[in-house]
């Protein structure tokens, strides 16, 4: 009896793996491949000059080299950090404010469904819509300027897309709008599955509204809080649509909204797989150490 209770299981098994091949194949086709493949590239000289192909030779390290000797790739990591650092802020703030107030039951609000569908419906509308629409408004004769104009604020068309931190402003403006939303969701979720209990333990014990919300909740949310920190910092890492359309591929003003992907975009678009390459390794590694930092980071404050 027991071995045919063994069998069975291990035939139950079997169906388990059956149903992960298609996870495992689309994995193995779409991602580990590929990655596999621009590790491999980053070690050759393949461009393309003119109308002659070069390469692909083997360098070894000579593509890193450059990435690192000509100092752009600093100045292209640093703009994305900040512009991603100017909308995260923002977003986990207003997020962890709208999560609060619609996981309380205390506060009933009204017609919470239809204010949750408003929040998140940015998260639905393309990048690149965004970013023409912004890009319309706060051009030198969009509706912005000519608000501003009529109210007496400004005499002359202020040019947003010539000033370094209106651009890199805006572009973070727009990454929180799209995001906070879905920020919003997650952390709601978080909260409402916090045991009510704690927080009745907590009001009867004298606790106030701001005490209960950092002795408790913020406590309990940290497992949230770390995937959406991590997933947002990804993310962030791997902005490209926004800044692309609203500066026109530019990075302008001086190349100060280039981000990582746009400068990786300029070498794959110039077909030099090579650099290309060594630019998405950088890129894997930095995105693997930033995260390692906040997981170190949250682990820390759970021990303290």
């Amino acid at each position: 009896m027991q071995k045919k209770g063994k069998s069975q299981v291990v035939r139950y098994n079997k169906w388990g793996y059956f149903f992960l091949l298609p996870f495992i194949i689309v994995y193995v086709v779409f991602q580990l491949i590929p990655l596999v493949n621009t590790v491999y590239n980053s070690f050759f000289e393949n461009y393309r000059s003119g109308l002659s192909q070069i390469g692909p030779n083997f360098v070894g390290l000579a593509n890193f080299k450059t990435i690192f000797t000509n100092g752009d790739i600093l100045k292209y990591t640093q703009n994305t950090l900040i512009m991603w650092v100017l909308g995260f802020v923002p977003q986990i703030i207003v997020s962890l404010l709208l999560g609060a107030w619609f996981s309380d039951p205390s506060l009933r609000l009204k017609g919470q469904r239809f204010f949750k569908t408003v929040i998140y419906l940015p998260n639905l509308i393309m990048a690149s819509a965004f970013a023409m629409l912004f890009f319309t408004l706060f051009s030198d004769g969009g509706p912005i300027n000519s608000i501003l104009m009529s109210l007496h604020l400004v005499s002359s068309p202020y040019r947003f897309m010539s000033h370094v931190w209106s651009v890199r402003g805006l572009v973070a403006f727009m990454n929180f709008v799209m995001w906070f939303g879905n920020t919003t969701i997650l952390l709601m979720a978080g909260m409402m599955g916090i045991d009510t209990s704690l927080y009745e333990a907590a009001q009867v014990d004298g606790a106030t509204s701001t005490q209960i919300f950092y002795r408790i909740t913020l406590p309990l949310l940290r497992p949230i809080l770390l995937y959406v920190m991590i997933t947002s910092l990804i993310g962030g890492l791997q902005m490209f649509d926004v800044p692309q359309i609203f500066t026109n591929g530019t990075g302008d003003p001086v190349r100060t909204s280039m981000t990582l992907i746009m400068y990786l975009n300029k070498h794959l678009f110039s077909k030099n797989y090579g650099m290309g390459g060594a630019l998405s390794v950088f890129l894997f590694v930095i995105t693997g150490v930033l995260s390692l930092i906040v997981f170190r980071l949250n682990r820390i404050g759970n021990k303290d």
